[in-house]
């Protein structure tokens, strides 16, 4: 290997020890000035100071917020196909890429109103439990 070569590994390794000094170190110096730590075991969980009341299974999400989580994971992931398409834009015949991006977005939009159609975005009233 050529000199150049090893000076280019040293570069590696040095952001990659200043990388691991970087992460570790909040953690060193959090232990060394920090308060110490109580532990205690208990079977409740830490809910901002407060006594916790009733049971964690007693909560019921309505559908729609998985729903909505859905719904954005899956234009999340599609938004992701288009960043290629806007680095390779130059390289396309104008009118081609254009329709091709037109067709993905209508796609896009025909999703969005089968969602709207199924009634997704409708939020029934909340009744209280007593």
């Amino acid at each position: 290997m050529s000199e150049q070569y090893l000076i280019d590994y040293m570069y590696v390794m040095i952001v990659f020890a200043l990388g691991v000094v970087a992460a570790s170190s909040p953690l060193i110096i959090s232990t060394l000035i920090g308060p110490p730590s109580v532990k205690t075991k208990t079977l409740e969980p830490y809910e901002c100071g407060m006594d916790p009341y009733g049971s964690a299974w007693d909560i019921r999400f309505n559908i729609a917020y998985y729903l909505y989580a859905l719904i954005f994971l899956a234009f999340d992931v599609d938004i992701l196909y288009l960043f290629p398409v806007a680095a390779a834009y130059d390289k396309v015949s104008g009118i081609r890429g254009v329709v091709e991006l037109v067709i993905f977005i209508g796609i896009l939009t025909l999703a969005i109103v089968y969602a709207w159609v199924k009634g997704v975005f409708s939020w029934a009233k909340k009744r209280k439990a007593y």
